[in-house]
């Protein structure tokens, strides 16, 4: 049995490669996943309703079975998203879409995976309302980001209120500008 000797330098080489080939592709993204498991649904609670943030302003929560969508806002205008997933009992897994208002191209919208817990309140007491605590993240992440938002008492949810004017089913109105202006929709003035 005859040994083979490799050389020194093709064993470095060798060794090297995965190396260089991770730094011709770019940095190594790491997928942060929430590892949770889902309990019942605490008795007579909703997943439905308006939560608030003082980062994200109020999320609306509407709900069809088990299937879970809401929109909000940023507190400071300059931002509005959507969200939509499947509730397991407590535990409400989701895709978002954030759009900035006023950017077009990729910079203007980014997209990600979230999850929520719902957490109710320890007395039923309009000072301790429930809330949801979870978490965000871009891509295929989960996690990451907190989002910790306030369910507000009695307040009916209304997605369609959180976006801009301009946007109509989810698609940019042709006329464009005026945003949140309040005016209603008037038809352009045809050429004659």
């Amino acid at each position: 049995m005859t040994k083979v000797r490799l050389r020194p330098l093709v064993l470095l080489m060798a060794l090297a490669l995965p190396t260089v080939g991770a730094v011709a592709c770019g940095p190594s993204v790491s997928v942060k996943t929430a590892n949770l498991k889902s309990n019942p649904m605490p008795e007579g609670k909703e997943w439905r309703g308006v939560y608030y943030s003082q980062v994200y302003g109020n999320l609306h929560i509407v709900t069809e079975g088990d299937t879970v969508e809401g929109k909000w806002r940023t507190v400071a205008g300059e931002a509005w998203g959507e969200l939509h997933g499947k509730a397991d009992g407590d535990l409400f897994k989701y895709e978002w879409t954030e759009h900035k208002i006023g950017m077009v191209g990729p910079s203007g919208t980014r997209s990600g995976h979230g999850y929520f817990r719902y957490v109710p309140s320890k007395v039923s007491d309009i000072k301790d309302p429930d809330q949801i605590h979870g978490e965000w993240g871009l891509g295929e992440s989960d996690a990451g980001n907190d989002w910790k938002a306030v369910k507000q008492p009695n307040v009916e949810p209304d997605p369609k209120s959180v976006q801009p004017d301009e946007v109509e089913s989810g698609t940019p109105a042709v006329s464009g500008g005026g945003w949140d202006s309040g005016a209603s929709k008037e038809e352009a003035p045809k050429a004659e």
